[in-house]
């Protein structure tokens, strides 16, 4: 089939990885064109690259029992969350720095960002301007009124950044919580960036006001969140048709 190995290329990436899912139906039809025999023994198919691999299965039993496993448009959603996840950890931990810079700030010390240039002079150079990240500067304004305010804004920004840590081990892990809490938990600050972008465009917060509605959209729409597209019910069973028997007809025409 032209395109197959391409098509493919996400699995095959993913077997090298973690190895291969072979699984012998109780069909005695449907075992026998998902597996063969070599000079070297029995070879079974790999639900999730196709790709043929020695031994015996790993598994056995009905074909609706078979292993689900990530392949084709799933894989490549799994991907896609896991690089989301590892951001909003990249995220959580530049905003626990800018904690770090807000309580060791001080109204005659400067603005928050000269504070965090001068203590974490190495991500001076990656050319992050705290001070444009939503709800910084109004901190800083905060600060510069009532410097009281010092422990509850810094607070404030742990409760941030570790609200960015839980969206990327709910992502990461791939969990139904994990996505409905990366909408809410993203969504919630939607209307700040907007009111950020309003007072002035600049590159920081177009980026990350376009990651945050790329990913809320996402995520509406591919994991079929809140009834959208038929709700979980379709999502589920949109993952079972890349079961075992699609594996096997896929193989066929390959």
């Amino acid at each position: 089939m032209p395109g197959s190995k391409d098509h493919n290329r996400w699995e095959l990436w993913t077997c090298a990885r973690r190895g291969h899912i072979t699984y012998a139906p109780d069909d005695e039809a449907l075992a026998q064109r998902l597996s063969g025999t070599t000079g070297l023994g029995e070879v079974w198919r790999c639900l999730r690259c196709g790709d043929f691999t020695a031994g015996p299965p790993r598994g056995h039993g009905p074909a609706e029992d078979a292993p689900l496993v990530m392949r084709g448009k799933a894989l490549r959603q799994a991907i896609i969350l896991r690089a989301l996840a590892v951001e909003r950890w990249i995220r959580a931990v530049l905003i626990a720095l800018v904690a770090l810079a807000v309580w060791k700030f001080h109204g005659a010390q400067g603005s928050i960002q000269s504070t965090f240039d001068r203590d974490l002079p190495l991500l001076r150079s990656s050319g992050i301007k705290v001070d444009q990240m939503t709800l910084i500067h109004e901190f800083e304004r905060a600060l510069a009124a009532k410097p009281s305010t010092l422990v509850l804004l810094t607070l404030a920004l742990v409760a941030y950044a570790l609200l960015e840590l839980v969206e990327g081990v709910g992502l990461w892990l791939l969990t139904r919580w994990g996505e409905y809490f990366a909408v809410v938990a993203t969504s919630v600050f939607l209307p700040l960036e907007v009111y950020d972008l309003s007072r002035g465009v600049t590159l920081t917060r177009v980026v990350t006001f376009g990651i945050n509605v790329a990913a809320v959209l996402y995520l509406l729409v591919s994991k079929r969140l809140f009834g959208l597209r038929g709700g979980r019910r379709a999502y589920d069973e949109e993952r079972r048709g890349e079961q075992l028997l699609d594996v096997e007809r896929a193989a066929a025409e390959i």
